[in-house]
């Protein structure tokens, strides 16, 4: 072999695939790095200090207990793959803004040593380590998860654009700003009635142009990374160019979120469904979900096919939780669900051998 190396110097035998993008591990999660910080920047603005300190504490604790898991283990340390990085971003863009310290600092250890790195570290995990880590501060935790919000005044948790456009009772018009805007929409209407208010009167709130306007920017209340879906969206754009990513999952989840929700709206007789439908779209962790944690390549399918039935299985679970559920938003649950799903729909989409009749 050393001989026939010297003979033709061009030629090196090696594992699949002989065809090599230009593209490696380090520079594809770096690059991802790039693509969430206009959004990381967003949400310091938005939310102030404490999302900086959520996303430093997660990152710093997703990084150390990485390394520390591989010395221990006497694995090589990969930290400096940025993967690890990506998932304490990802992890704190996932929680309020004032949620405590400690908290996400528990969450970011158990993505990385449990979801992660028990099961063999990058390229073996089942779930999104961000996510699961997510699930377990919701399980745990759920008080800090559902009420530590920024308020952008004294009462007011939805949005800076809101205003009392349907002549609301202030009584009436607290609780719907004390809410993120799925939550009011899910809740409003039901703890408003106990008010003598009128459920349209909640919907000419929420589905003014200001409020939709507000959702597209980010000036609303949420999670730390989940509310400018123009940022998020800007992000997802550079990973289609830079082909770190296919079009396939997010446009197919985005797309099956906004079939159903007006399909549902419609049918129901609902007189704002266009409108209620862009609220879904825009509202919540959807871009999040559909641009940078369901299409981590890890936890989805590898084949076109597969990818599209992926995301029109995280669309359709998105809209059940979403709609009947108990909680108001359903992108974090949608995509693990999806992911215990990805062998299954990887043997079923597999392409065909060339020269062969069946897969």
């Amino acid at each position: 072999m050393q001989d026939e190396k010297k003979a033709a110097p061009g030629l090196l035998l090696s594992n699949a695939p002989h065809i090599h993008a230009g593209q490696s591990l380090e520079s594809i999660m770096w690059l991802v790095v790039l693509a969430l910080a206009p959004a990381v920047a967003y949400s310091v603005y938005i939310f102030g200090l404490n999302a900086l300190l959520l996303t430093a504490v997660s990152v710093a604790v997703c990084v150390a207990a990485e390394a520390a898991f591989c010395f221990l283990m006497k694995k090589p340390v990969t930290v400096t793959d940025g993967s690890a990085v990506i998932t304490g971003i990802l992890l704190a863009f996932n929680v309020p803004p004032n949620a405590p310290l400690w908290m996400i600092a528990i969450g970011a250890a158990f993505a990385i040593i449990v979801a992660k790195q028990l099961f063999g570290g990058i390229g073996f995990n089942i779930f999104n380590p961000a996510l699961a880590g997510r699930a377990l501060l919701m399980a745990s935790w759920p008080v800090h998860m559902t009420t530590t919000w920024h308020r952008f005044e004294p009462t007011n948790v939805l949005s800076q654009a809101a205003s009392n456009v349907a002549g609301l009772p202030e009584q009436a018009y607290d609780i719907i700003t004390q809410a993120t805007p799925l939550g009011a929409l899910k809740d409003g209407p039901r703890l408003l009635a106990d008010l003598g208010v009128a459920p349209d009167a909640v919907y000419r709130t929420l589905f003014t142009p200001e409020m939709l306007k507000s959702l597209f920017i980010g000036n609303i209340g949420g999670c730390v990374g989940e509310t400018s879906a123009l940022l998020l969206l800007v992000g997802g754009l550079l990973l289609l160019y830079k082909r770190i990513i296919s079009w396939h999952i997010p446009a197919t989840y985005i797309g099956t979120v906004a079939i159903i929700m007006f399909a549902y709206y419609s049918l129901t007789g609902f007189a704002y469904a266009a409108e209620a439908t862009l609220f879904h779209i825009l509202s919540g962790g959807l871009f999040l979900g559909a641009f940078f944690m369901a299409t981590d390549m890890v936890t989805s399918p590898v084949t076109p096919r597969g990818m599209i039935v992926f995301g029109v299985g995280c669309g359709v679970l998105t809209c059940v939780i979403r709609l009947w559920g108990g909680y108001p938003e359903g992108v974090s649950y949608s995509i693990l669900l999806m992911n215990s799903t990805v062998p299954l729909i990887d043997r079923f989409t597999r392409p065909r051998v060339f020269g062969t009749k069946h897969a």
